[in-house]
Parts: structure tokens; C-alpha cells; sequence
């Protein structure tokens, strides 16, 4: 319930209790007025009754006075009957003698009428004997009481409406200034709320209004112009440094996704949909914790819960940091608590860091480190088991045995060598300051070199090398020992990969560019799935399945790939369809173009 709500219930609740409170009044007051003036009807109609009672008692002795004894009782009988009949108040007349004996008495005449009776009067019957009065008797008078009725009920009648009416003018006078002041205060609360949805310059009519609401009201129509006129002075700078800000919100390069304290999705940059995979009608006003990821589950709900049930000056200090994937990117999140410039928490922001690239390269390196330590394992236990048996036990075997030994100890010894030169030549080509030199060179006789120093492994599986040679071909300028090292990269994983009683094709001619020298290398081995050729030059990769078998560090192939793209400004192919063979290869210019110190910073 608002504020303006608040009071007009409680103002309500006011008039209400003063109604309340006004009707007990004017009700007291009307019972008080109307048993005050009953009270002195009822004197006024007792002093009636006696002055009644008195008049009468002197009429019945004037009338007696010279009446003889016997002929008093018809005497006071017709005076009684004329005066009962000529008034209705008189319920009945009742004469006694001086002991009470009654000597007339109506009530056997009009005994309705005798039952009515509601007050009654009495007076002596007095008689002046040369000034002396002597008391003879008595009179009795019964009054009804009718009038007295009819004017209590008249009076109370009147007294009902009279406070009746009162007590209605009263509430209408209240019911009108409440309708009154209510309507203002309505007005003013709508004025309010416009103004708070930003519409100013909205002004209240005051023509109906007075004393301190038509204050208020004039003193709202000039804080609202106020307003509007600096809206209109400010409204292009803010719309400026919004605009600013939702650009340079925009072209972040990491993702933003910004939640209001209820968790709703209040503003998301380009980077965050395209990590997201998702548009903004899809996220802007919805829940961040109803967000899915790749496997369906509610990546963010878990760590925003945690986020909340942490204190916001800890996450001030340390944001809460955690990984999440989505098709096949991982990304890194960073949530931290957002403030304005009051310090008043307002929401929080996530920030979305592509790290799959840094996470495949630890788990590539985590491989390597794996697959070294094993190949290196390998021919140092060989090494170290042949030698200490030749050692402690060469006296015992034959020249044939010990050659053998020999043969074994050296080709472990030059495969220790390969995988050392291998991590060598990765750590100092991989340096950016390093710079090879290179002269114009036939690579033809390069490559048949690199054949014959290969023919001794072949030989061991019965492969055969065929070289098919353009005529002509254009000296390049090469660095030979490092295309020898790509070389020998190349024809080695060929032969581990080729069956037995394989063949292998090298070929040297120029490129569809004739800008280029193009050098490959075919054999007949299991091939490579197409989901593994764009990678098979990464360092640290490596297929891994059931007919790729052999071992290695990973980084033949990464190798190859510097010393021809970062040194040569050249370009490795391969093309392979698994079951049919692989060719790998490269392309060298024929003409390259030297970098300087800077291309090779900016790269």
C-alpha cells in the first residue's frame, strides 16, 4: 500500500470516529432536552390538577351553601356530571365528608373513564362562619393525563426531528469537506505519479481548490515546471553520455550482462548474446537464473545464490569466479555486486571471458606433459636396462648378442634425442625474437636427403619412397636446416603411419599459385577424421583412437607449421579421408616478402 493510501484510510478512520462521536452527543443531548421538558409537563399538569382541585372544591360549597341535606347529593351529581362531561382530563370526582365518608362519588358513573386516571389532586371543602373557615370535607379530582401525552409525544416528535435534521447537516457538512478534500488530494496524487513516470511539466487545475491544499497545488505546478525545464535543458547531455555509455558497453569485447537486485536481465552487450548464443528478446527482462547451458542445466542459479548469501563488501573485495560451457566454448564468469553513487546496492554485473582457447591449451598441455614424461620413460628404462646388462654381464654374451644390444641402445638413444630436440626446437621457435637465416636453395636435393637419411626406418616396415620432381624448379630462399627438421617431421609420422609393404609419394613442383613452391608427402595410412584436420597442427595435439596408436609429445606437426608460416611466410596443407591415407605438406614464395621488427609485434 503507497503512503497517499495510507493516510486517506486514516483520515477516513478520523471522520468515521467524529460521526461516531457526534451522533452519541446529539443523541445525549436530544434524551436530556426531551426528559427535561416531559419532567416540567408533568409539573405544569400537577399544579393544573391541584388548582383544578381547589376551583372545584369552592364551586361545590358556594353551590351546597343553601341546599338542604338531603338534596346535596343530587346537587353535587349534575355539577360532577357537567363538569366530567365538558372536559376529557377529568377521569373522575369523588366528594367525602369531613370522617371520608364519600357522599358522591363518579366512578360508578364513569368507571372507563375512572380507569384512566393518572394523577390525582384532593382539597378540603372549606366553609366561612363570620371568618372562621371550618372544614366540612373534601374533594378528590382524577386526572388522565391525555394532554400530557399528547404534548410529551408532540414535543419528543418535534425534539427527534429537530436533532435529526441537525445530526444530517452535520454529517452532510462533513461527507462534502471529506468529498472535497479527498477529490484535491486525489488530484495532487495523480499529479504525483505523472510526474514519477517522467512527464514533466504536468500542472493541476487549482480553480476549485482554497486555503492550504490551493498551496500545495500551485506549489506542485511550479516544482513541476521546474522540472521540465531542466529536463529539457538536460535531456540531450544525458541522452549524449547514455549513448556514450551503452557504446562503450557495446563494443566491450568481453561479455556484459547487467541484473537489476530482483535478477532480472536489464541490459546485455553484443559480445554476451553472440557467448550466449541467444538474442535479446530471449533474455532482456527474464530471470539470469533461468538461463541453460549446452546440457540443459541452470549454469548461473547455483553460483547467484552463492553470490547472494555472500556479504556484498566480500564480493566487493573478491568476485565470485566460475566456468561455464556452451556448445563448445567455455567461458569465465565474473560476477561482482554494482553500487550508485550513493552506495545503495542496485544490482550486479557478469562478465563473460572466452577462455576455451586457454583452457584447451592446459589440457593440451597437461597431455604433453603426460605423453613426455611417458616417452621419455620409455628409452631412458631401455637405455638403463641395456646398458646395465651389458655391463655386469657383456663377458657372457656373443659379438651377435652384443651387437644387437648395441643396435637397441642406439635407436632408443636417437629416439631420446628426436623428442629433446623436438621440445628444444619448440621452445626456440616458439620465442618471438628469433630470426633465421635463409639463402636461395634447389629444395630438391633437400628433400632427397631427408629420403635417404629416412630409408634405414622404412626398411624396417618395407616402405618404399617414390619422388616425383617438377623440372626447373626456382630456387627459394630457405633456411635449410629447419626445412630439413619440417621434413624429417613429415616422412617420420608418414612411415609410423603407413602399414607394412606401404608406399609413400614426395613431390616437389610449383603451386596452382606459381608464386609458390608446393612440397608433399602421401602415404597410405588409417587417415584423419575431418573434425581433427583443422587442429592437427596445434601444439600439444594429437588424435588419439583406436588406430591412431602411437605415441609422441604432440609437437612434430606444431613444429612444421612455425617453421614454415612464422619463418617462411609460407603455408601447411593436409588433406586425408580416413581409410584412404593422409598427404601433408607446404608451400613456400618464391619471392618472399620480409617482415620487419614491427609486422612481427603487431603478429
Amino acid at each position: 500500500m503507497s503512503k497517499t493510501s495510507l493516510s486517506i484510510s486514516t483520515q477516513n478512520k478520523l471522520i468515521l470516529l467524529g460521526l461516531v462521536v457526534s451522533t452519541v452527543l446529539i443523541v445525549g443531548l436530544a434524551v436530556f432536552a426531551i426528559t427535561n421538558i416531559q419532567q416540567k409537563i408533568a409539573e405544569v399538569y400537577s399544579g393544573f390538577g391541584e388548582i383544578l382541585t381547589r376551583t372545584l372544591a369552592i364551586e361545590s360549597v358556594e353551590i351546597t351553601k343553601d341546599v338542604q341535606e338531603f338534596d346535596k347529593f343530587s346537587t353535587l351529581q349534575n355539577h360532577t356530571k357537567s363538569i366530567i362531561n365538558s372536559n376529557n382530563e377529568i377521569a373522575f370526582i369523588e366528594f367525602q365528608d369531613d370522617k371520608n365518608n364519600v357522599i358522591y362519588s363518579s366512578k360508578k358513573d364513569y368507571p372507563h373513564r375512572a380507569a384512566q386516571a393518572m394523577i390525582t389532586s384532593s382539597s378540603q371543602l372549606l366553609v366561612d362562619n363570620d371568618g372562621v373557615k371550618t372544614n366540612i370535607g373534601k374533594v378528590i379530582v382524577g386526572l388522565s393525563g391525555g394532554a400530557t401525552k399528547d404534548i410529551s409525544h408532540a414535543t419528543r416528535n418535534s425534539m427527534l426531528v429537530v436533532f435529526t435534521v441537525a445530526w444530517l447537516v452535520f454529517t452532510l457538512v462533513i461527507l462534502i469537506n471529506t468529498i472535497l478534500i479527498t477529490r484535491e488530494l486525489s488530484m495532487l496524487h495523480h499529479g504525483v505519479k505523472k510526474i514519477s513516470t517522467g512527464a514533466f511539466g504536468y500542472t493541476l487545475d487549482d480553480k476549485n481548490t482554497s486555503g492550504e491544499i490551493k498551496d500545495l497545488i500551485q506549489a506542485f505546478n511550479d516544482m513541476s515546471l521546474r522540472l521540465h525545464q531542466y529536463e529539457e535543458q538536460n535531456v540531450d547531455q544525458l541522452t549524449l553520455e547514455r549513448n556514450k555509455f551503452e557504446a562503450v558497453l557495446m563494443s566491450i569485447v568481453n561479455g556484459v550482462v547487467v541484473c537489476d537486485n530482483y535478477d532480472n536481465v536489464v541490459l546485455v552487450n553484443n559480445a554476451a548474446k553472440k557467448m550466449l548464443e541467444i538474442e535479446d528478446e530471449q533474455i532482456l527482462n527474464t530471470k539470469i537464473q533461468m538461463y541453460c547451458d549446452t546440457d540443459g542445466e541452470l549454469c548461473f542459479k547455483e553460483k547467484i545464490e552463492q553470490f547472494k548469501d555472500t556479504p556484498l563488501d566480500i564480493m566487493e573485495n573478491k568476485p565470485l569466479e566460475f566456468n561455464i560451457e556452451v556448445d563448445t566454448k567455455v567461458l569465465k564468469c565474473v560476477i561482482s555486486p554494482m553500487f550508485s553513487k550513493n552506495q545503495d546496492y542496485v544490482g550486479y554485473v557478469i562478465v563473460l571471458i572466452d577462455v576455451t582457447k586457454e583452457v584447451e591449451i592446459d589440457k593440451m598441455k597437461s597431455n604433453f606433459i603426460s605423453n613426455v614424461s611417458h616417452e621419455l620413460r620409455t628409452p631412458v628404462t631401455v637405455l638403463r636396462t641395456y646398458i646395465d646388462t651389458l655391463y655386469n654381464h657383456s663377458d657372457d654374451f656373443d659379438e651377435k648378442t652384443n651387437k644387437e644390444f648395441f643396435e637397441v641402445i642406439n635407436k632408443e638413444a636417437a629416439r631420446l634425442q628426436k623428442m629433446v630436440n623436438d621440445i628444444l626446437d619448440f621452445s626456440r621457435l616458439e620465442a618471438g625474437n628469433v630470426k633465421v637465416e635463409k639463402e636461395k636453395t634447389n629444395i630438391v636435393p633437400v628433400i632427397e636427403q631427408q629420403i635417404k637419411s629416412m630409408q634405414v626406418l622404412a626398411e624396417e616396415k618395407h616402405i618404399t619412397f617414390s619422388l616425383i620432381k617438377e623440372p626447373d624448379l626456382p630456387e627459394i630462399p630457405i633456411n635449410v636446416d629447419s626445412i630439413e627438421r619440417a621434413l624429417n617431421n613429415l616422412l617420420s609420422n608418414a612411415i609410423k603411419y603407413s602399414p607394412e609393404n606401404g608406399r609413400i609419394k614426395v613431390r616437389a613442383e610449383l603451386a596452382r599459385d606459381p608464386n609458390f613452391v608446393e612440397v608433399s608427402v602421401e602415404d597410405q595410412g588409417c587417415g584423419i577424421p575431418e573434425e581433427h584436420q583443422k587442429k592437427i597442427f596445434e601444439r600439444f595435439y594429437r588424435v588419439e583412437n583406436d588406430t591412431h596408436t602411437v605415441k609422441g609429445t604432440g609437437l612434430g606437426l606444431h613444429l612444421v607449421k612455425i617453421t614454415i608460416e612464422k619463418h617462411h611466410q609460407g603455408e601447411v596443407f593436409v588433406k586425408s579421408k580416413p581409410g584412404e591415407g593422409s598427404t601433408f605438406g607446404f608451400r613456400l614464395p618464391i619471392n618472399p616478402v620480409e617482415k620487419t621488427e614491427e609486422d612481427d609485434e603487431i603478429q
